[in-house]
């Protein structure tokens, strides 16, 4: 696949990307910002990751592990469709500038603790009298108010006390949390999800707005469905393994080879599943007659159809099953799963070009647009790969070793 080293051409008579002619200022690092401005640039904006000298994203050397150069694959995985500029937020030269872009932009994302954005300057209260436009996100760990707001948090917090972890893993064993980050990514999430909103309402006001998003917030958000729990039953919800809160049977279950999932998720099914197992007995058993049945004794149910699974081998239950038009699946890891005939037919792997590291593996596009498809157009960024290329568009080609001087850039 070519590098995407910088916007490709749209075809002939192609619409442009949706969000092309906005322009995104990433101040933010590690995971939740990153991921959020990424999929800004997916999008097709013009997303500046304002880095710091030197050090920049402290993802660049944050995980244990290396390819070929010195950014970590997990800041590769976040800052496709980005460029990079490096600036001292800390000397008035570094500030003079961002101003400048600012004055350029239509949306800054910053996730730094409360506070920090002030000191330095960047804050929206400052950068709304710049720009009256602007929309400014802000991801933290907790909000930007309440008696939480100033600690420090991480994913592991804030899936710790949101209540996530309580309900995550089996009754009565070590907790654990979610492997995916929930909170990261769902803050990430939420934030573009306030910033599109803010974008379109100021096509009515001319007027940005301010958004906050937290991760804590984020992770209580997504538990939907056991708040709900605790409030129709007065009981925190437990954890449960695989199983579902709201239906039974759907879960894992042993076959005489491994495990394997399934979901009879409504009467119909539940009546399919007792005939395609050859156990219409279970049918007439009072403790399985409706769902609530189900749920009040999972136990009991779970040893019953663990006899029957545990006959055959995972492969043959799950031909079986779908077969009946129920909802069945292995459980793939993440070299079964990215080498799939499914995730190679929906390109949910692509490659692109980058600079040091040559070709690399990123995961492609979650969601689809018919008339303007997503494209990797830029690899992502080396550190302040595109601090001149920008200083250019903002007119400050001849002032480069003035600012360099003044401390802009280090």
């Amino acid at each position: 696949m070519p590098a995407a080293q910088a916007p490709a051409a749209a075809p002939a008579g192609a619409d442009p990307l949706p969000l092309a002619g906005l322009r995104v200022l990433d101040l933010s690092q590690v995971m939740a910002g990153p991921f959020c401005c990424m999929l800004l640039g997916d999008m097709g904006a013009d997303v500046i990751k304002v880095e710091p000298p030197k050090s920049g994203d402290q993802t660049r050397k944050a995980m244990g592990f290396r390819m070929k150069g010195s950014d970590s694959p997990g800041f590769l995985a976040l800052n496709r469709n980005k460029r990079s500029i490096e600036l001292n937020l800390k000397s008035e030269a570094g500030r003079a500038v961002f101003y400048d872009l600012v004055r350029t932009a239509d949306i800054v994302v910053e996730n730094s603790r409360p506070g920090v954005s002030r000191k330095l300057g960047v804050d929206y209260e400052t950068l709304e009298k710049i720009n009256p436009a602007i929309v400014y996100a802000s991801i933290s760990g907790f909000g930007q108010s309440g008696p939480w707001s100033q600690r420090p948090g991480f994913d592991l917090i804030a899936q710790a006390m949101s209540g996530v972890m309580s309900a995550m893993g089996i009754k009565g064993q070590q907790p654990v949390k979610s492997g995916v980050s929930v909170g990261d990514l769902g803050a990430g999430l939420f934030a573009l999800y306030g910033i599109l909103s803010a974008v379109i309402g100021r096509q009515a006001t001319g007027r940005g707005q301010f958004v906050d998003a937290s991760l804590f917030e984020a992770a209580l958000g997504l538990s939907i469905w056991e708040a709900t729990e605790f409030w129709a039953t007065g009981r925190s919800p437990e954890p449960m393994g695989s199983a579902n809160r709201m239906s039974a049977p759907y879960q894992a279950f042993a076959a005489s080879d491994g495990m394997f999932v399934l979901g009879a998720a409504n009467q119909k099914l539940w009546t399919l599943l007792c005939q395609t197992i050859a156990r219409p007995d279970l049918l007439e058993d009072p403790r399985f007659a409706e769902n609530r049945d189900r749920l009040q004794n999972r136990e009991a149910l779970v040893e019953a159809l663990n006899e029957v699974f545990l006959t055959d081998t995972v492969a043959n239950w799950i031909e079986r099953l779908l077969g009946a038009g129920i909802p069945a699946g292995p459980i793939n890891d993440f070299a079964q799963s990215l080498s799939s005939e499914h995730v190679i037919a929906r390109n949910m792997v692509q490659e692109l070009v980058h600079p040091v590291e040559g070709t690399i593996r990123t995961l492609g596009f979650p969601v689809r647009l018919s008339r303007t498809p997503q494209a990797l157009r830029r690899h992502p960024p080396l550190l302040g790969e595109h601090t001149e290329e920008i200083l250019a568009e903002l007119g400050h080609s001849d002032r480069l070793a003035d600012f360099r001087a003044e401390g802009a850039f280090g």
